[in-house]
């Protein structure tokens, strides 16, 4: 929805489950010479401030990022991506916040490519204005789309070099963005099978969202990976974020094994009450 800005809620514990597992996934593709693209349906601003206008009036990355901030011994999944958090902040402070397109451009190389989608008239704005910094020395390596990314994604599969990973992450303000993610993942993977997909979703008292982690496993039957992060007792008045869950088809090998310690530290870190738990689940041919 134009409505939604994600700076409200930036940093907060669904961007460090979703940031964290970004990053391992970008690690991982990386590994090998070969090039490969990071496509992101919906890119939003590509860096928030966190003592702006809009974070600090819900300031939810205290429940998130700060609390993983001054943090030592960290499982690696979560070292890493702190690490990429701070490279963005030239201060021992916690300022600034990279979303999804900020660490992808970090973390791809000369030879990948990064194709991002954004509808809202003003992210889009604040993400071109982000990248004209990042590629100021004239070697482009990023094509912005300003509309909306679950039509404009079927374009672009197969990736020329044939290895990619696709961010699905609406706001899901929009019940319809529940069947709008299966509907594109389908028709992805006819156009191409062996890509990596992450979808994130929201855990809140909506039908759609209840059931959306089953429909999600119906998708394939090849490998996939679910990860799940709750925080706290769903709201009594039905309302807010309590967590949230990724699911990646295709996913790393290495990525349940990294989650396998990660997720019971951040249970511990992030949770906020009793019902604070956490879900993995993979299912592997």
């Amino acid at each position: 929805m134009l409505s939604y800005r994600h700076a409200f809620h930036a940093g907060n514990h669904a961007d460090v489950l979703k940031h964290s597992i970004i990053v391992h996934i970008l690690r991982h593709l990386a590994q090998k010479e070969k090039a490969f693209w990071y496509l992101d349906t919906h890119a939003g601003a590509g860096v928030y401030e966190l003592l702006g206008a809009y974070a600090s009036q819900t300031a939810e990355y205290e429940t998130g990022i700060a609390r993983l901030w001054t943090q030592s011994a960290l499982p690696p999944l979560l070292a890493d991506y702190i690490a990429q958090v701070r490279a963005l902040n030239d201060t021992e402070a916690l300022r600034f916040y990279p979303g999804s397109p900020w660490l992808a451009w970090h973390l791809t190389r000369n030879q990948d490519r990064l194709r991002l989608f954004e509808l809202h008239p003003t992210e889009i704005k604040i993400l071109r204005d982000n990248f004209a910094q990042l590629e100021s020395d004239g070697k482009a390596r990023t094509l912005l789309h300003a509309g909306d990314g679950f039509s404009g994604l079927k374009g672009l599969l197969p990736p020329p070099p044939r290895r990619a990973v696709v961010l699905l992450d609406p706001s899901y303000e929009d019940k319809q963005d529940y069947q709008r993610v299966l509907d594109t993942l389908q028709q992805s993977l006819q156009r191409f099978a062996t890509g990596t997909y992450a979808v994130w979703y929201p855990q809140v008292q909506r039908l759609e969202a209840q059931r959306f982690a089953k429909q999600l496993k119906h998708i394939s039957e090849k490998n996939w990976l679910h990860a799940a992060l709750q925080t706290c007792a769903p709201p009594r008045d039905g309302y807010g974020l309590y967590g949230s869950g990724m699911f990646i088809l295709n996913p790393p090998y290495s990525l349940a094994d990294n989650l396998r310690t990660a997720l019971p530290y951040l249970v511990q870190t992030l949770g906020q009450d009793s019902a604070a738990t956490f879900t993995l689940e993979q299912h592997t041919l």
